[in-house]
């Protein structure tokens, strides 16, 4: 492309833009209407405005502190002059000189030297004399009608390319687009949804047609943002509509059946009556495994609404039927508990349950292998070493993967592949919002459990400051009188956990010797050796330590049902879906439970936002949404392995109606014979790649 040279590609490339699609593909952040510019004396303090001015004077002002300096701007219109400033960008000195013509853009505030913007957006336009400023070689004569007079597109800043650069690029790749731009949206399907085509969506997004309500252009919402936010909603959900059907075209070796006999083993090992939630869950679940297609299900339940007994019955039935089960789960803490409670509940059974994990000894190991190919092994349950390779099965015909957005997708697909087409159940206590549940898990059924056991209390969740910190110790003190126990919880932030960490390893310290003297304090953290963590677990559990300080290693599926205060310091900086789990690591026994959130002041808008939500409910569901409103889908799971696609122009959070009809009308396409070898080709080809994600799992 004209005016791309080594280092302008370079600049481009870092952010994942090679081609001329992929530069049309990258909205605008913002719009501009520069058709009516704002006069400086109209000004007020308080909103943002974009202004056009020449300027009077600029320079650097040297400040007191060292090495901070201030870059000063006077600019004037017809109406008046402004001051703009910017904190510690002493280039700009080199970018701006006095005659130049500008736009600044940037929110007004009122200061004793009057009305200011600080470190506002530019742009610079064209110099009187005729150069082109910043544009350098792609600028032609007229495009100074790109920059001012119209709405203008505001990209994000790449390197060295400024938003104008970027504007120039976009024009002229558009200007050479041929007139008929192929369309990946079949005909039918943009006329039921009313989009306009492609190539005026394409121009529009960018250069948007006079008239145009600027509410709509910066809400995503016009006619071109939607027709092609919907494309590519539309091609995502091609390939899980797909992915589907395919896993509903194979056939299980057998499928399960249900008898009187199967149903009473069943009834024998339950300990207590099922909810209402969890006899839902069973029945669609044995009604997927009765099935002759592999059930891919996820299963949902909010901390503490007993998932782990739903898994167990799913598991008798299958054992019950001649069929190996392995229960996958994301720690040897975790899965170790799940071993003690499914060999408790199978104790009177004929079922074999064993336990494999990184640290089971190699003589034992080799014997538990030989025994599952066996198949006098019926129950395995296991970390990630499940899927190593040298474990093999007889007739592996159950999955069940729990806390299932710690695993990669590939690592749930090798597990599946150790049987032939088994039937498989993830479980998250992470309650996943439907608009994520519909992207991450589109190719699963979903069940969902909200119904607590009965006996449960709910827990009492407070916000506290820092300075309250001597009252809630003595509340800690009255519950550990009681015969309770408490967790006191720190975060680990990756970028100072050497730092946190000597904080929490102190704190158990000042905790111990000088706050809870009369008291045993014991202290886990991620760092510990894995044989050291389980045994201040296990000591934990069995009542040896009355307060447990810990970094976020025991989020999940710690299960002591005597701790009744859950104290989080530092709340301010964990999530709102990890406060959740923290949360529900207390009130698992029949006892009142608390949960203390300690912030530290200044707190900001988000950080008062969480709190809030978490002290007003707690329902996961509930927080789940407002998690992913406040943090968005990228944080949500917090990492890339979680399967989010990369998305180029949609939202999931924000276009999240556009999702729904999108997977709709993918279906109805699918189902037309004329469209469908065409869409299935793209998927085969091309849809793994361009939305970042495996195509397996």
């Amino acid at each position: 492309m004209k005016g791309v040279g080594p280092r302008r590609a370079a600049d481009l490339q870092r952010v994942g833009l090679a081609t001329i699609e992929d530069l049309l593909y990258r909205f605008p952040i913002r719009y501009e209407d520069r058709g009516s510019f704002q006069t400086i004396a109209s000004l007020r303090p308080g909103i943002a405005a974009s202004v056009v001015g020449e300027i009077v004077g600029c320079g650097i002002r040297p400040t007191r502190r060292p090495r901070f300096k201030i870059f000063e701007m006077l600019v004037r219109d017809a109406t008046g002059s402004l001051r703009a400033i910017w904190f510690n960008q002493p280039f700009l000195n080199d970018i701006f000189r006095p005659h130049q013509r500008v736009i600044l853009f940037g929110k007004l505030e009122l200061t004793s030297h009057g009305l200011q913007l600080q470190n506002p957006q530019y742009e610079i336009l064209r110099d009187d004399d005729g150069d082109a400023t910043t544009a350098g070689a792609a600028q032609r004569p007229d495009d100074d009608t790109l920059h001012t007079g119209r709405i203008v597109p505001v990209y994000e800043k790449t390197g060295h390319l400024t938003t104008k650069m970027q504007r120039v690029l976009v024009h002229q790749a558009l200007s050479q687009l041929p007139s008929d731009v192929p369309d990946p949206l079949p005909p039918p399907v943009r006329a039921r949804q009313s989009l306009i085509d492609r190539r005026t969506a394409l121009h529009d997004v960018h250069f948007p047609p006079e008239g145009t309500p600027l509410e709509a252009l910066n809400a995503f919402r016009s006619p071109a943002h939607r027709r092609l936010i919907f494309e590519e909603f539309f091609l995502f959900q091609l390939g899980l509509v797909l992915r589907k059907r395919r896993a509903e075209a194979d056939r299980k070796p057998r499928a399960v059946v249900i008898t009187d006999a199967i149903r009473e083993s069943a009834r024998r090992v339950l300990p207590f009556r099922l909810t209402g939630d969890q006899k839902k869950v069973i029945a669609e679940i044995v009604d997927d495994m009765k099935r002759p297609q592999p059930m891919n299900r996820l299963l949902q339940g909010d901390v503490g609404s007993g998932k782990t007994i739903v898994a167990l019955m799913a598991a008798i039935v299958a054992m019950e039927n001649g069929f190996q089960v392995a229960f996958m789960a994301p720690t040897e803490i975790l899965a170790e508990q799940h071993f003690i409670n499914i060999r408790r509940l199978l104790e009177d059974s004929r079922f074999r349950v064993t336990l494999l994990t990184g640290s089971t000894p190699a003589k034992k190991r080799r014997e538990i292998q030989a025994e599952l190919a066996g198949g006098s092994l019926h129950l395995v349950v296991g970390t990630h070493a499940l899927v190593e390779d040298p474990v093999a099965f007889r007739e592996l015909g159950l999955v069940i993967i729990d806390e299932q957005h710690r695993f990669g997708v590939l690592q749930r697909a090798t597990l599946r592949s150790k049987g032939q087409h088994p039937d498989v159940l993830v479980m998250t206590a992470t309650p996943i919002p439907r608009t994520l549940a519909l992207t991450t898990y589109g190719d699963l059924d979903v069940s969902i459990m909200r119904e607590m056991p009965p006996g449960r209390h709910p827990i009492k969740t407070i916000a506290k400051p820092e300075s309250r910190r001597e009252e809630i110790y003595d509340f800690i003190r009255r519950q550990v009188d009681e015969g309770r126990q408490a967790y006191v919880v720190y975060p680990l932030v990756e970028e100072s956990e050497k730092v946190d960490l000597r904080a929490a390893t102190e704190m158990a310290d000042h905790l111990a010797n000088d706050v809870f003297p009369q008291y045993r304090v014991a202290l886990l953290h991620g760092r510990m050796k894995q044989d050291a963590k389980d045994r201040v677990m296990h000591a934990f559990a069995r009542g040896e330590y009355q307060i447990l300080v810990s970094t976020t290693v025991i989020e999940v599926g710690v299960d002591v049902a005597n701790a009744s205060v859950m104290l989080v310091e530092h709340a301010e900086r964990f999530g709102l879906s990890q406060l959740h789990q923290l949360r529900g690591r207390v009130g698992r026994g029949p006892h009142p439970s608390y949960c203390v959130l300690l912030y530290q002041h200044p707190l900001s808008d988000q950080g008062r936002e969480r709190l809030k939500a978490l002290t007003e409910t707690t329902d996961g569901f509930v927080i789940a949404e407002r998690d992913l409103e406040l943090r968005g889908p990228g944080d949500f799971f917090g990492t890339r392995q979680s399967g989010l696609p990369t998305l180029r122009v949609g939202d999931i959070v924000r276009d999240h109606a556009i999702m729904e009809e999108a997977r709709r009308e993918a279906g109805a396409a699918l189902d037309d014979p004329s469209q469908h070898e065409m869409l299935a080709a793209f998927v085969r080809e091309s849809w793994a790649q361009r939305f970042g994600l495996v195509g397996v799992g």
